[in-house]
């Protein structure tokens, strides 16, 4: 990130603090503003290209190649070699290219600095790897990647004896410009940024104005190539969601035990996770590969089980988001809380070797989740899904104020009527996982495998 809490990023001693007023008048700044709207455009150009090839690739794979082989439509056994191949690539990408294939999404979810332009082949490929074959973890993570080691890349070409902090900015610029027109929400991205900086006060207001004119910017660029392709902007909406009534008391009774159950099943997630990226770093290929198997014979558990087709399982679960309330319309509870804890199973084992993000299945997992309880008496289906959003996207990530943000602007209009629940779902995820997570001692991160900051 462009702001540590002490100083810029890049081990650079801390100076004496910077006047926010200062830095905004300053000719400099004019110039980095200049830079980042100018940026913009190709960085969202490329992001866009990005989704847009998973998203071809998806159906390509999973459909067309089985019917290419010869197959009368997709046998159930698919994913096992699909996956296999996934993983196989992935663990190779992560063997012998730069970039450990990117950042490692067992360790939780923070901009870490924008990567070398050396690395973002490896960070590319072994992201669409992951994510064209069906793997359980979301974009978001390559994109920050790509985002933040192209803008940065390029104000390193421009200018060789750049300052580390300026870079930084620039980086952090692209970053947010390419994840905010995924989340379909400038804000989003704001908050996003403000969360896992750690920076606060004035100086954040510096920070995040590049970022915001390299987001909009960025979003019509998303815009008028959605148009011009015809494939759409790929940003995340929730269609057909059901209006909701004001909060009820029993109501917030539900919200203090989503609260709770998704503390627990995130931090669950998280410790399991942990535990199997440590045999898969000691064994990479052969334990990638057995992940990936794990995952497939999940899906193909899941679908034999209920009727359903693998893929409610398999992927990040942001296209079923999208039409979640049609998809769940016809489920049974028994087949919902089933999918829940099928696709937790399966986040894991992502978690543990493929490269993406964790965002997407956690707000996949909650929002079913919430759909499932939706089932019991006083407690309306919106209510239940914005809840288990915010709370499982919390005890995941650990972003309180994004997290609520999230699960109230993807509902819309009904989002906002139940934000009072989501709020005490939030609080009581965020306060339980941090009471539930071990604490780390400076220098354990790494040889324990714990969590690094979410």
């Amino acid at each position: 990130m462009a702001v540590g809490r002490s100083g810029p990023v890049g081990g650079t001693p801390a100076r004496a603090p910077q006047d926010p007023a200062a830095l905004l008048r300053s000719r400099g700044y004019l110039g980095l503003l200049l830079l980042a709207a100018l940026l913009g455009l190709p960085i969202c150009a490329a992001a866009f290209g990005f989704l847009a090839l998973v998203h071809e690739l998806e159906p390509l794979l999973y459909h067309d190649l089985p019917t290419a082989l010869g197959f009368s439509a997709t046998p159930a056994w698919w994913p096992l070699p699909l996956l296999a191949a996934g993983g196989l690539l992935v663990a190779l990408t992560i063997r012998h290219l730069p970039g450990n294939g990117g950042h490692e999404p067992a360790d939780g979810f923070a901009f870490s600095g924008p990567p070398p332009l050396a690395a973002l082949p490896g960070i590319v490929l072994a992201a669409l790897a992951t994510l064209a074959c069906g793997a359980v973890l979301g974009p978001e993570a390559p994109l920050i990647a790509l985002g933040g080691g192209l803008a940065a890349g390029a104000v390193r070409l421009l200018r060789r004896d750049a300052p580390e902090q300026a870079v930084g900015v620039v980086g952090a610029a692209g970053s947010f410009a390419a994840v905010s027109a995924l989340f379909g929400s400038p804000l989003l991205g704001a908050f996003l940024l403000m969360e896992t900086s750690g920076q606060g006060g004035a100086l954040l207001g510096a920070v995040l104005v590049p970022g915001l004119l390299a987001s909009g910017i960025g979003a019509l660029i998303f815009t008028g190539l959605g148009d011009w392709t015809g494939l759409g902007t790929y940003s995340l909406t929730l269609h057909h969601v059901p209006e909701a009534a004001a909060p009820t008391l029993p109501e917030f009774g539900w919200a203090l035990a989503i609260g709770a159950v998704a503390a627990l099943a995130g931090c669950g997630v998280r410790r399991l996770s942990l535990v199997l990226k440590g045999r898969v770093i000691r064994h990479r290929l052969p334990a990638t590969v057995a992940m990936a198997l794990a995952v497939a014979g999940l899906a193909i558990a899941f679908a034999e089980a209920t009727g359903e087709p693998a893929t409610e399982l398999l992927y990040s679960g942001q296209s079923a988001l999208g039409s979640l309330f049609d998809h769940t319309a016809g489920f049974s509870a028994a087949a919902l809380v089933l999918l829940v804890v099928c696709k937790a199973l399966a986040y894991c084992a992502s978690l543990s070797c493929f490269r993406g993000g964790p965002i997407f299945p956690a707000m996949f997992i909650g929002a079913v989740g919430g759909v499932a309880l939706a089932h019991l008496p006083g407690l309306q289906i919106t209510a239940a899904s914005a809840m288990g959003i915010g709370a499982m996207t919390v005890a995941m990530l650990r972003l309180p104020l994004t997290s609520v943000l999230m699960a109230a602007l993807l509902l819309g209009r009904p989002g906002l009527t139940v934000l009072p629940l989501v709020i005490v779902a939030v609080v009581v995820a965020y306060v339980l996982t941090a009471r539930l997570t071990p604490v780390v001692r400076p220098g354990e991160g790494s040889q324990k495998g714990s969590p690094g900051r979410a």
